[in-house]
């Protein structure tokens, strides 16, 4: 037994698990690379199984519909061999009972194999339950460290932006500071005169509707492409 099936297979106990292969989800849960060659194996074998298990229980309705059949012939034939003896009836007879005892052996023979084919199909089954598990936790596992990593890079991105938000917040005030100082000491004209233009309230303002007017740019470009898509 597999490790994978030491961990599993005691989930598996006493549950009814559906024939995987006959279930398009189960398909779904495997890209081309994760298809292994076991899981291949493992679906074909349990596919052949399936057919035969079919087979089989047709054959055995046709047996039991032959032996019906004959059974009902054997009636007649004993009434005329009762009536008229003759060595063609008789042939006849003895034709019908093999043909009879012949339905009898393979009936019991098929009836076996449909007490066992549900067996095989069912432990075939669970073996491929326990691979598709394991392929699928490995995949979980990997998935939920990749996560792990992109959630501690956003917190330390949100943590960048909460300083760097900060930090803006007081250059913009140094700079308000500095411009409403200068503009009392040496008042609008002399400011004028030095070519001092840069108004911190403006910028910050005009930064702002710049930044506004790209979003809606780009939200504007989102719709139309949605569109093109649409269409």
């Amino acid at each position: 037994m597999s490790r994978a099936e030491e961990i599993f297979k005691p989930a598996l106990v006493g549950k009814k698990i559906p024939i995987l292969t006959l279930d398009n989800k189960w398909h779904k849960l495997f890209t081309q690379k994760e298809y292994t060659s076991e899981i291949k194996r493992m679906e074909s074998d349990l596919n052949q199984l399936l057919k035969r298990q079919g087979k089989v229980n047709e054959e055995c309705k046709e047996l039991k519909k032959l032996k019906k059949k004959t059974m009902e012939e054997i009636v007649v034939l004993a009434d005329e061999i009762e009536k008229t003896s003759s060595k063609k009836l008789e042939k006849q007879m003895e034709e019908h009972r093999r043909i009879v005892n012949e339905c009898n052996e393979k009936i019991d023979t098929c009836e076996e194999e449909m007490v066992e084919l549900p067996r095989q199909i069912n432990q075939l089954n669970n073996k491929l339950m326990v691979a598709t598990m394991e392929v699928c936790y490995r995949k979980l596992k990997k998935n939920t460290a990749e996560l792990e990593e992109i959630n501690a890079w956003i917190t330390n991105i949100r943590r960048e932006l909460k300083k760097k938000v900060v930090r803006k917040q007081e250059k913009e005030a140094m700079n308000n500071q500095l411009y409403a100082y200068m503009h009392d000491i040496f008042g609008a004209d002399v400011l004028e005169i030095f070519d001092m233009k840069f108004n911190p309230e403006e910028k910050s303002q005009k930064n702002e509707e710049s930044v506004k007017k790209n979003a809606e740019s780009e939200a504007e470009s989102n719709e139309n492409g949605e569109d093109a898509l649409k269409s």
